[in-house]
């Protein structure tokens, strides 16, 4: 949840309403979004100093907390993003048809 949540918030500055929508959105709605993991998860980010919150009005005239990525948030994406890609390619690999061999 982390690593989507760095990846939408990268960019730009969103609410946690925009970050589920756009998760599940982005996923062809296989990903869903429930709000508790959402939020217990941008709380986490924001301790560990990945995001920043800013309060303003979302798009339908409401208070919303809009949260953006910090220097700090792009490092550790890059580096999560890279992990996920090294593990993603080797189960792959994996998952792949082998051709039989012959004994």
């Amino acid at each position: 949840m982390d690593l989507l949540i760095l990846q939408t918030v990268a960019l730009g500055r969103a609410h946690g309403h925009a970050i589920a929508r756009s998760i599940e959105r982005r996923s062809d709605e296989v990903l869903q979004v429930g709000h508790g993991s959402l939020y217990p998860a941008l709380q986490r980010l924001l301790k560990l100093g990945l995001i920043i919150a800013e309060d303003g009005i979302s798009e339908n005239n409401r208070k919303a907390r809009f949260y953006r990525l910090t220097a700090k948030g792009r490092k550790q994406l890059f580096t999560e993003a890279s992990e996920w890609q090294r593990l993603s390619d080797a189960i792959a690999r994996i998952l792949a048809p082998v051709a039989e061999e012959n004994p």
